[in-house]
C-alpha cells in the first residue's frame, strides 16, 4: 500500500519516500478522517486510480454501478464532483440509452421491460439524480419516460423526506419537467404537481416556471383543473390570480400566433371558470372584471355563456355603481349574442340602462338587414311565381310588409320592450311567411316551371 500511495507526489511521497526499502510492516493512522474507512477508500480511489483502471468501470455490472452511485452520493456534496463519479454516471446513463442491460427480472409488457430501472434509481438523492436526468436529456432518452420516473420518484420519496427535503425535489424537478418537450407530460400531472407546492415554500422563480408550463398546455385542461382554492387572507373563494396568470402564461408560451382551435378551447375554459365563481359574494369587481376581459374578443364564437356569468354576477352583486357594471360588461359583444340572450338582456334591469339602448340598436339593424333581405325574396317571387295566386296569399303578404314598416327607433328608453316585443312579432310572421313560400314552390308543376325558360334556373333558394 505504502508503494502505491508513495508512488504520487505530494505529502504521501514525502512521508513514505524515506521507508520505501524497509522490509517491515508499516502501519498508517489516520486520526479523526472524515467518513471514516468508506472515506478513504473514496479518496483514495480518487488519486490512485489511473485512466486505464476507470476505463475498466465500463465492464462492470449494472448492480456495481448502483453501488458505486451510491457510495459516491454518500460521500460527495451536491456541489462536488470527481472523475470517478462523472464515469460512473456516463455509464449508467449510457446503459439505460442502449436498453442493453437486461431486466433482473421477467417483465410481461413492453412498458415494464423499459421502466424496471425506476426502483433502483429511488435510493439515489435528489442532487444525483439532477445529474443523471440531465444526462440522459442530452442523450435523447425518451421524454415521456423521464417524466413518468420524475413522478414516481417524487411520490416515493415523499414517504420520508422532511418539509426542506421536499422543497428540494419539487424544485428540481419543475427544473427537469421544463426541459422536457411539452407532449411528454400531461396537464393532469402539472397541476397536481401545483397541488403539491401550494402547500410547501419553494421559490417564486420555481413557481412561475411550472404556471409557465401550465399555461402552455391550458387548452388542455379541465374546469375541475382551474378550481384551486384561494388561501384564506384573500377572501375569495377560489384562486382567481392564479387563473388569469395562466392564461397571460397561454399567450405567452403562443407568442404572436395561436391557433384558433386552442384559443377557443381557452376561452371556452374561462367562460365556465366565469359562470363557477360569478356567485362568489366576494369576488371584487376589479378582479370579475379582470377575468371577463383577458380573453381578446375574437377568443370567443359566441358571447351567450359569457353574458350568464356577468347575469349571475350583477345578481350577486345587486349594489355595484354603473361604472363598475359598464367595465364589467365592456366586454360584451352583442352581435355574438343569441336572439334569447338579447331579448333576456333588453329586458334585465340588473344591467345598465345603456346597455339595453345598444342591444337594441344592434338588434334593429339584425332586424333591418333580414327585412332587406326576405323583401327583396318576396319581390322577386310576386313577379315571376305567384302572379296567378290567391289574393288571400297577397294580402297576407301585404300585411307582413305594412307591420315591418311600423317600426321606428325611438329616442326613449321606456318604449326599449315594447319595440323589442314588435320586432320579435316581425321575426316570426317573416319565417311562418318564408314556410309559405317553401311550400307553394313545392307545389308548382314542372311545367308551370319550365315555361319560366332559362330564368328557371335563377330562382333563388328560400329559408335554407
Amino acid at each position: 500500500m505504502q508503494k502505491t500511495l508513495a508512488s504520487f507526489p505530494g505529502s504521501f511521497k514525502k512521508l513514505f519516500g524515506y521507508l520505501m526499502d524497509e522490509t517491515k510492516d508499516l502501519k498508517v493512522l489516520f486520526h479523526d478522517f472524515e467518513d471514516g474507512a468508506e472515506g478513504f477508500e473514496l479518496v483514495a480511489a480518487r488519486f490512485c486510480y489511473n485512466k486505464k483502471s476507470l476505463d475498466c468501470i465500463s465492464f462492470w455490472t449494472w448492480s456495481e454501478l448502483l453501488v458505486a452511485l451510491k457510495e459516491c452520493q454518500d460521500l460527495l456534496s451536491a456541489s462536488d464532483s470527481s472523475l470517478i463519479l462523472e464515469k460512473i454516471l456516463d455509464c449508467v446513463v449510457t446503459r439505460l440509452a442502449s436498453l442493453v442491460v437486461a431486466s433482473p427480472c421477467t417483465c410481461s409488457s413492453e412498458n415494464t421491460r423499459i421502466s424496471w430501472w425506476f426502483e433502483d434509481l429511488l435510493v439515489l438523492k435528489i442532487d444525483l439524480i439532477d445529474k443523471v436526468i440531465r444526462m440522459s436529456i442530452s442523450r435523447n432518452i425518451d421524454h415521456a419516460m423521464i417524466s413518468k420516473f420524475l413522478l414516481c420518484y417524487q411520490r416515493s420519496r415523499f414517504l420520508t423526506a422532511t418539509p426542506t427535503e421536499k422543497c428540494k425535489i419539487m424544485e428540481v424537478m419543475i427544473n427537469l419537467l421544463s426541459l422536457l418537450d411539452r407532449s411528454s407530460f400531461s396537464c393532469k400531472l402539472l397541476f397536481g404537481i401545483l397541488r403539491v407546492v401550494s402547500s410547501l415554500k419553494i421559490s417564486s422563480h420555481h413557481k412561475s416556471i411550472l404556471e409557465n408550463l401550465i399555461g402552455s398546455q391550458l387548452d388542455r385542461a379541465t374546469i375541475d383543473f382551474l378550481l384551486v382554492p384561494s388561501s384564506r387572507r384573500k377572501g375569495y373563494v377560489y384562486d382567481v390570480n392564479l387563473v388569469l396568470r395562466l392564461v397571460k402564461a397561454f399567450y405567452i408560451e403562443g407568442r404572436c400566433f395561436v391557433l384558433a382551435s386552442r384559443l377557443r378551447k381557452v376561452a371556452s375554459l374561462v367562460d365556465s371558470y366565469l359562470v363557477e365563481v360569478a356567485a362568489d359574494c366576494h369576488l371584487s369587481p376589479s378582479k370579475f372584471a379582470a377575468l371577463v376581459l383577458v380573453l381578446p374578443d375574437d377568443a370567443r364564437e359566441s358571447h351567450d355563456r359569457l353574458f350568464q356569468a356577468i347575469d349571475i354576477y350583477l345578481e350577486v352583486h345587486g349594489g355595484l355603481c354603473e361604472a363598475k357594471k359598464m367595465k364589467i360588461c365592456s366586454a360584451l359583444n352583442y352581435a355574438k349574442l343569441s336572439t334569447d340572450a338579447l331579448k333576456h338582456l333588453a329586458r334585465n334591469p340588473k344591467f345598465p340602462s345603456r346597455i339595453a339602448i345598444q342591444v337594441f340598436i344592434n338588434q334593429q339593424s339584425k332586424l333591418e338587414n333580414l327585412f332587406e333581405d326576405k323583401t327583396h325574396l318576396v319581390d322577386t317571387f310576386s313577379s315571376s311565381v305567384f302572379a296567378e295566386e290567391s289574393i288571400d296569399e297577397k294580402v297576407s303578404s301585404d300585411q307582413v310588409l305594412v307591420y315591418a314598416k311600423r317600426i321606428n327607433l325611438p329616442n326613449k328608453a321606456e318604449h326599449l320592450d315594447v319595440q323589442l316585443q314588435a320586432m320579435q312579432c316581425t321575426i316570426t310572421e317573416l319565417e311562418k311567411y318564408c314556410g309559405i313560400m317553401q311550400t307553394q314552390i313545392g307545389n308548382i308543376p314542372r311545367t308551370r316551371l319550365s315555361s319560366l325558360g332559362n330564368n328557371a334556373r335563377f330562382l333563388p333558394k328560400l329559408c335554407s
